[in-house]
């Protein structure tokens, strides 16, 4: 016993963490991480970067953007939807330097009927309002009607007059689409949803 009437205290002795088991727990918490990363950039969720000018205003060149790759397999793809598919076979690529996935708007879905008069865009002979093209530009190179298959989409670019989209390449399959641009990420002052 001790002089104040307490009890003797032993030091307890922890068994050292060996060097080994360290490094062993990190190597299992990054490959976790990165598997994790991979499932949600394979199933759920990837960012894609804006590689020219054919959305501006609505993104501009250098943007990053969201894309939520499951939303198609819970509901339709909706008129307005900013989608990213896979590129079509009709767009030749003869440098290879184009990008393999395009992002563009749905104008169109399946049974629907599009066609532009004047620099205005009519679906289903209702004219559109589209206050995400850009000021000042109109639909052109679309005077025949196209009536949109079932299980596809009609796709444009905002900037009418510098996209090439479904009046180019005709209408989309929705197998090729990816998913639904949902958020812009970068530049941050430019964080908003689409």
């Amino acid at each position: 016993m001790s002089e104040t009437g307490d009890e003797p205290t032993a030091a307890v002795a922890r068994p050292a963490r060996s060097a080994a088991r360290g490094v062993a727990e990190w190597i299992l918490v990054v490959v976790g991480a990165v598997l994790a990363a991979l499932l949600v950039k394979t199933f759920l969720f990837q960012a894609f970067r804006i590689p020219s000018e054919s959305m501006v205003p609505t993104l501009l060149v250098g943007d990053r953007v969201l894309v939520n790759k499951v939303s198609y397999k819970l509901h339709d793809v909706n008129r307005g939807d900013v989608v990213v598919f896979t590129r079509p076979e009709k767009l030749e690529d003869p440098s290879g330097t184009e990008p393999e996935d395009l992002i563009k708007r749905v104008v169109a879905v399946g049974g629907d009927t599009v066609v532009a008069r004047d620099g205005v865009l009519y679906v289903n002979n209702q004219p559109m309002t589209e206050p995400y093209v850009q000021q000042g530009a109109g639909t052109f190179r679309l005077d025949e009607a196209v009536t949109v298959p079932e299980g596809q989409v009609f796709v444009m670019g905002d900037n009418r007059e510098n996209s090439q989209d479904s009046r180019y390449f005709g209408p989309i399959s929705t197998d090729t689409i990816i998913g639904r641009a949902f958020v812009r990420m970068f530049p941050f002052n430019r964080f908003g949803s689409l």
